[in-house]
């Protein structure tokens, strides 16, 4: 066995470097992360063979003294903690002294800077490790790293590195992520000689557009919450505009881009009501926390944080997104009707949160026939009864009243859609999601006091296995919350005597067996905590209005007033959309008219 020996620094520094430089982007973003703790306001980036041959970040900081240049690059020096109390309240993107002194250990560097009062720049080059002796040189201000040539000393960790292409890709990301972090600092980004990116610090929604899209800001919500110690503001997609993938997830904590678990999950769970299957969320989110109260040293590369009060966190950060998600769905459709129609530019009018719907889903009508009157005025009358507008000009004037601005119903589509008519056009709403979101929305709000039963008149018996009857009657006290009165006629046989007053026209037996197989798989303490909002939503789709059910024109109205009354109606509980606008300049296009 070989004698314990201490290893030489040049041997240390490159080991570090396999944590803190695992590729050209990781030393990118250590560089733009010193530029930025220099004050730097422009920042200039060159880079060839995607980083592997050069990087070059020039700025426009503070600068390095000439002294200081030789030490800027040891292992462990740094400027911007002295004491293990800084390391309580980082307030800097870097603090740990590693990354010029790995990345040097790995490449053929060149320091050159100028502090403001001095009267030229100082340069001092490293060689793969071996330090040179400072040299006078010429830079108008602040400091300009040079890397060339990224693990020519260590081949075999060069071989692990993909190709131009993928490497700048890896760069270009960590670019947009210093960007975004600091949208008030230009940026510029040159690739073999191209210019790719030329930024100007101009507040975060012109960053976001600029790097996210013209697209990201009109799909999201905004989000903008302070709370005592911390505050979050940003954006996040409305759900429907959610994809399957991941590259647009941006979240921030005090300017430092991270991956924390705390918060990732808490944005899941905001999302959790309203995204449809495998979409993933999309947002870009700045969480701005007094600096004790996360740590930052968790990893050398510091993506990853810890938060003193992790639960705290996670509740203001969830709560913060589900408001903004919520307001949204009251102020614009989930889904722009030109999205799936192929129109340009539709407009939406802000759903505005209403009265109660006076009216609910109980036995319907069969709807009469509204076939258009001689006298348009007349039928209108007939539709909106005292509403109706007055004609002038030989015409109808079409509904227009900013307390309804999902408008007025006109009629069903293959008892499936309604159509409605509002003050930009036309408006088509899945009946069966839209009535889901309602149901759940309230089956929440009543649960929190236990849900109120409607007995039935004449009790429902169904056939049930040994293993339904015996969860019923194990869980009775657990139904009853839930509205429910179920009990066992015999070993197998079930009898419903109540339901759920909110669900009283659904199918009594689907709804019974649904509730039922969610008691024995989960139990019933994880029913009413963890699997409660599932269960809920269940019961919300067995008791909404089912497609190909007439519905009157009274109905129809009081479903629109239910969802601008809903928070997140723009959505069902599945995350798919309820409802589309298409306004009359859409149908114009549709149909030429004017061409």
């Amino acid at each position: 066995m070989s004698a314990i020996r201490s290893l030489s620094d040049h041997l240390i520094n490159q080991i570090a470097a396999g944590e803190v430089v695992e590729r050209p982007a990781a030393a990118l973003k250590e560089l733009l992360e010193n530029s930025l703790d220099a004050g730097a306001r422009s920042v200039d980036i060159d880079l060839a063979g995607g980083g592997i041959k050069l990087i070059r970040v020039a700025d426009d900081g503070a600068g390095i003294e000439r002294e200081d240049l030789a030490l800027a690059l040891a292992r462990h020096a740094t400027s911007k903690i002295a004491t293990p109390a800084d390391l309580e309240a980082i307030a800097t993107l870097g603090f740990r002294g590693e990354a010029l002194a790995s990345i040097a250990a790995v490449s053929r560097l060149s320091l050159t800077s100028r502090s403001e009062d001095k009267p030229h720049a100082w340069r001092i080059e490293v060689d793969g490790g071996e330090v040179g002796v400072p040299q006078p040189a010429a830079l108008a201000a602040g400091t300009t790293v040079t890397v060339q040539e990224l693990y020519f000393n260590t081949p075999a960790r060069r071989k692990f590195l993909r190709t131009d292409g993928t490497e700048y890709g890896h760069c270009e990301e960590a670019f947009r992520r210093v960007a975004l972090s600091h949208p008030d600092v230009g940026f510029t980004l040159s690739h073999n000689g191209n210019l790719r990116y030329r930024l100007l610090g101009g507040g975060r929604r012109a960053r976001v557009d600029a790097l996210l899209g013209d697209a990201f800001g009109p799909q999201a919500a905004t989000v903008d919450v302070a709370g005592p110690g911390l505050a979050l503001a940003g954006w996040a997609v409305r759900p429907a505009y959610a994809t399957a993938a991941r590259d647009a997830q941006y979240l921030f904590v005090n300017g430092r881009f991270v991956r924390d678990r705390v918060l990732t999950h808490a944005l899941r769970e905001a999302y959790r009501d309203v995204l449809h299957n495998d979409r993933q969320p999309t947002y870009a989110l700045w969480l701005v926390i007094e600096p004790r109260q996360v740590d930052v040293n968790v990893h050398p590369t510091k993506i990853e944080v810890r938060f003193r009060e992790s639960g705290a966190v996670h509740q203001f950060v969830r709560h913060a997104v589900e408001k903004a998600l919520a307001m949204t769905a009251a102020d614009q459709p989930a889904v722009s009707a030109t999205e799936r129609l192929g129109v340009a530019a539709a407009r939406t009018p802000p759903l505005m949160p209403g009265r109660e719907a006076r009216a609910s889903f109980g036995a319907s009508p069969a709807q009469s026939a509204m076939a258009l009157a001689a006298e348009p005025a007349a039928f209108y009358a007939r539709l909106f009864g005292e509403r109706a507008p007055i004609p002038r000009d030989g015409g109808p004037d079409l509904p227009n009243d900013d307390e309804r601005p999902l408008g007025f119903a006109l009629a069903q589509l293959h008892g499936i859609y309604v159509l409605a008519q509002n003050r930009d056009g036309l408006v088509l709403i899945d009946m069966h999601a839209a009535h889901e979101r309602i149901l759940y929305e309230r089956l929440k709000t009543a649960l929190d006091r236990a849900l109120p039963m409607q007995p039935l008149l004449v009790p429902v018996t169904f056939a049930a296995d040994p293993l339904d009857v015996a969860t019923a009657e194990e869980n009775s006290g657990v139904l009853a919350s839930l509205g429910f009165s179920v009990s066992a006629l015999g070993p197998g046989t079930l009898a419903v005597r109540g339901i759920p007053a909110l669900l009283r026209d659904a199918d009594v037996v689907v709804l019974a067996r649904a509730v039922l197989s969610d008691l024995r798989e989960y139990g019933a303490s994880r029913v009413l905590t963890a699997q409660r909002d599932e269960l809920l939503s269940t019961m919300a789709c067995h008791g909404a209005v089912r497609a190909h059910r007439s519905l009157s024109v009274p109905e129809m109205n009081a479903l629109l007033r239910g969802m601008e009354a809903t928070e997140r109606a723009g959505q069902c509980n599945h995350g798919r959309p309820t409802w589309y606008q298409l306004t009359l300049a859409d149908l114009d296009r549709l149909f030429m008219r004017g061409r």
